[in-house]
């Protein structure tokens, strides 16, 4: 059978051709399933043809603990009246404040434009090189060369989702759904300057008087410009009035006003969760050996003009 399968008119087909080619000539040797069988045991099975081998992604896991440590962006597709056309909304975020350091409507999306959005944006909130990090998806607008450049240019970490992971970018993607979801979101837009004035006004709300529920219900910009320890402090004078007044009405004791997270992440770490090592120690035998079968043998910007978020002081 090998003889008939290493013939020059066979070499590059599959048992399933040779089986159907000998029978289409009156010949029965064995099935495909013996043929295959047979061939595995020469080690005739590999894969010949030229592909590039499976990649794996590491998890991107970002901590920020101050403004201007890690911002996340990424570009979202806007509708238009007109059927087929859409616009695109870059939007760059600081993670630690859900703060949105800059943002742009543009008719097209392409790396040119990032370029420019970031370049003004670290200029603006005047970044010293090598003290954040940007993290994006894997768009082409993100992965371009050009782009890539010019963060290295201005010594800016770079961090990168898994491919087709859209939760390694949560905090972007969330701010995408709140746009969409506003009651008066437009759904399609008339043109560019249409969806310009709207987001103008959009992220004026969203940045001073948006209270978040991610932020304690303080304000994106009170948190990106340090205003949270004073707001703290007029919270709790009028919690501590409240319960003053009323004490019974607060059954879990004397109120005490939230603050914002110390520590904003992407991905973070489960310190709960038992360390690889420590499974191992705690197993039984029987836990260990089916975690560790036997092994086998051999496997095969914003846009120029527009204006700038401001910092509302009150």
């Amino acid at each position: 059978m090998l003889d008939t399968l290493h013939l020059e008119r066979f070499e590059d087909q599959t048992p399933r051709q040779v089986y159907a080619e000998l029978l289409d000539e009156g010949r029965y040797l064995a099935s495909p399933s013996t043929m295959y069988r047979i061939l595995a045991d020469q080690g005739e099975t590999r894969e010949r043809r030229n592909q590039r081998d499976a990649r794996s992604h590491a998890v991107p896991r970002l901590e920020a603990r101050k403004p201007n440590e890690v911002w996340t962006w990424d570009i979202s597709k806007l509708a238009t009246t007109t059927p087929g056309t859409f616009l695109n909304l870059y939007l760059v975020l600081d993670l630690y404040s859900r703060y949105p350091v800059a943002w742009m409507v543009a008719e097209r999306e392409n790396s040119a434009l990032a370029k420019q959005l970031f370049a003004t944006a670290i200029e603006r909130y005047d970044i010293a090189p090598g003290t954040i990090t940007v993290h994006n998806d894997r768009g082409a607008p993100m992965t371009a060369t050009g782009f890539i450049d010019l963060l290295a240019e201005l010594r800016v970490d770079r961090s990168l989702s898994r491919p087709r992971v859209s939760n390694d970018n949560p905090h972007s993607e969330s701010l995408f759904k709140t746009v969409k979801y506003q009651p008066d979101y437009p759904g399609r837009f008339r043109d560019v300057e249409h969806a310009r004035r709207w987001f103008t006004e959009f992220f004026e709300w969203y940045a001073n008087q948006h209270r978040h529920s991610g932020l304690a219900l303080f304000t994106p910009a009170d948190v990106f410009f340090g205003r949270v320890e004073g707001l703290v402090q007029t919270r709790q004078g009028a919690m501590d009035a409240a319960y003053q007044r009323h004490p019974e009405r607060f059954v879990k004791g004397h109120p005490r006003v939230r603050r914002p997270p110390a520590v904003v992440a992407i991905n973070p770490l489960d310190p709960t969760a038992p360390k690889p090592i420590e499974k191992l120690l705690d197993a039984d035998d029987a836990e260990f050996m089916a975690h560790n079968p036997a092994p086998v043998a051999d496997p095969q910007p914003v846009l120029p003009g527009a204006p700038a978020l401001t910092a509302n002081p009150t």
